[in-house]
């Protein structure tokens, strides 16, 4: 190659990679900078998943996964996280709360206030969301997981999209708490995995992502405000002009109030790709009870045998995974106080990543809403 041809084909290369520089710039810019939360780390391995770079992601996090530890106590007292006891009572005028049975504990006897059940949220003076704490298991008894029970006669519940998940459209709900739809907020929580991840679909208020799929675990919100959770095409679990939103996500962990084998296969390819590809990770999960009440668990160093235990153990008929890893955890609970309008929102899990006012900023994925009847 002469010298006046090697540099047009230099010139040509250089400007090739000042091209890719600045679009690559660009790209990631605007993944940082969009509208949708999440911090930096979040944003950049979504923005290299969704440029074909997962597996680089992959590789970091295993580079940066550590393991959870074995025994040890949470550190922490159980009967001084907040909220007040219900003793059951005999007779109530008009609606009974149901206050749910002690649960005691995975990991032996309980300590002090471990599975005993508090109210977090009362709606006209009954309780409507209770919590609790319990260390998961025997093996890593340093970590708890937290655990609500949320009642649908006191309570609705709602599908909200994300910029991301399900992506900008006609979905007929806003991707946020905004100020002025906040009165009667009683808690949110997340959604599952990315719905090209999910094994289902997304379906709200007539518009749908992904493919509604036959025997997928399903939550299904109703436009009266009700929540059913089960596998897709099941009893009432079908499409018809009741239902408001499905979100699909892999299949039921509880099944009949029987946790399947299944559980136990494929963890990391059948139920989610892990940090580090440990199976002990954070996880949560959502179920109903026989009652119809909702249940919500949360925690790290779960695998999904042991989240699925403790739906189970909540009293979950029917129970699926949600999404998985620290950087998509939340569970908050709004407290009205003196400003009902604009109420204080609160962490379930002090250790969760994402802050307490997440939903009051616009959200990259999907999450759902409650509010009181």
């Amino acid at each position: 190659m002469h010298g006046r041809q090697a540099r047009i084909v230099l010139r040509l290369i250089t400007v090739g990679l000042a091209v890719f520089v600045l679009l690559t710039g660009w790209s990631i810019g605007h993944a940082l900078t969009v509208a949708g939360g999440g911090n930096f780390s979040q944003r950049v391995a979504e923005w290299a998943r969704n440029h074909y770079l997962g597996p680089a992601v992959t590789l970091g996090e295993w580079l940066t996964y550590s393991k959870p530890k074995k025994g040890g106590n949470p550190g922490v007292s159980f009967d001084k996280l907040g909220g007040r006891k219900v003793h059951k009572k005999k007779h109530y005028h008009g609606l009974a709360p149901i206050v749910p049975a002690n649960i005691g504990s995975p990991a032996g006897p309980p300590l002090a206030g471990e599975g005993v059940w508090r109210v977090a949220v009362s709606v006209k003076g009954l309780p409507a969301v209770f919590k609790t704490y319990v260390r998961q298991s025997r093996t890593y008894s340093s970590y708890y997981a937290g655990i609500v029970s949320m009642d649908q006669r006191l309570l609705k519940f709602s599908l909200r999209p994300g910029t991301e998940d399900p992506g900008y459209g006609h979905w007929g709900a806003p991707m946020t708490i905004p100020p002025g739809q906040r009165r009667g907020l009683v808690a949110t929580f997340n959604s599952g995995f990315r719905i090209a991840s999910s094994g289902g679909g997304f379906y709200l208020h007539g518009h749908s992502v992904g493919q509604l799929i036959k025997g997928a675990a399903s939550e299904v919100y109703f436009k009266n405000g009700k929540l059913l959770i089960g596998r897709w095409g099941s009893g009432p679990l079908r499409m018809g002009p009741d239902v408001a939103a499905v979100r699909q996500n892999l299949r039921p962990i509880v099944i009949n109030s029987h946790v399947p084998k299944t559980v136990d296969q494929n963890v990391t390819t059948a139920w989610g790709a892990t940090l580090g590809g440990g199976y002990n990770v954070w996880r949560s999960g959502v179920g109903i009870t026989r009652d119809k009440r909702i249940i919500f668990v949360y925690g790290d160093a779960l695998d999904v045998r042991t989240l699925a235990n403790l739906l189970q153990r909540a009293g979950c008929v029917t129970a699926m995974e949600l999404d998985i890893n620290p950087d998509w955890m939340s569970f908050m609970y709004y407290l009205a106080k003196n400003h009902p309008s604009d109420p204080t929102p609160v962490n379930l899990l002090r250790g969760q990543t994402q802050p307490a006012d997440r939903y009051y900023s616009i959200s990259n994925r999907d999450f759902t809403a409650v509010f009181t009847r």
